[in-house]
């Protein structure tokens, strides 16, 4: 008969080898990140009523939703990026590592302006404020160069229209 010992220290034996086998997951899944083939982004082309488009990254991948466009130094020009949350949302996002301000949109299930904001700065350091969330449920957000929304005349409860670039 075993004893309830010796049963303790085989169940911590097993415990020990998953969470070992876990981590080592994590750390071949971060290495993919960094040292793996980059897929190329996918490209949405957004355009505005008045004519203005802009080229969208798609924030595809959870690195992208993490990340965003910090550690960039620049967007190409009409350049952006895009968010496309699973549910409608109350979405809230940071600057946090960017290295040069953004205008900001929030656009609903419909493709509809709901909230816009001029000039977000980038943050360096923490704390790093949220921007949002938007009054009215958001599904997407989209960032783009600083002074876009005012040149491209953009305002609340435009429509949008999206194309996948092919």
């Amino acid at each position: 008969m075993e004893s309830s010992q010796s049963r303790s220290s085989g169940w911590a034996g097993k415990k020990n080898r998953i969470v070992m086998m876990i981590l080592l997951a994590i750390l071949m899944m971060s290495l993919s990140v960094f040292v793996g083939e980059r897929k190329e982004s996918s490209i949405i082309v957004v355009r505005f009523p008045s004519g203005a488009e802009i080229e969208a990254e798609v924030a595809d991948t959870p690195e992208k939703q993490l990340f965003g466009l910090a550690f960039r130094d620049e967007l190409p020009p009409n350049g952006g990026m895009l968010y496309i949350f699973e549910e409608n949302g109350l979405h809230r996002v940071r600057t946090k590592e960017y290295r040069f301000p953004i205008d900001i949109l929030w656009v609903d299930e419909s493709h509809h302006v709901v909230h816009m904001l001029e000039h977000a700065d980038p943050c360096a350091k923490d704390p790093c404020p949220f921007f949002g969330p938007p009054p009215e449920a958001a599904r997407y957000v989209i960032q783009t160069e600083v002074g876009f929304l005012k040149r491209s005349g953009v305002a609340k409860n435009d429509e949008l229209t999206y194309t996948l670039r092919m």
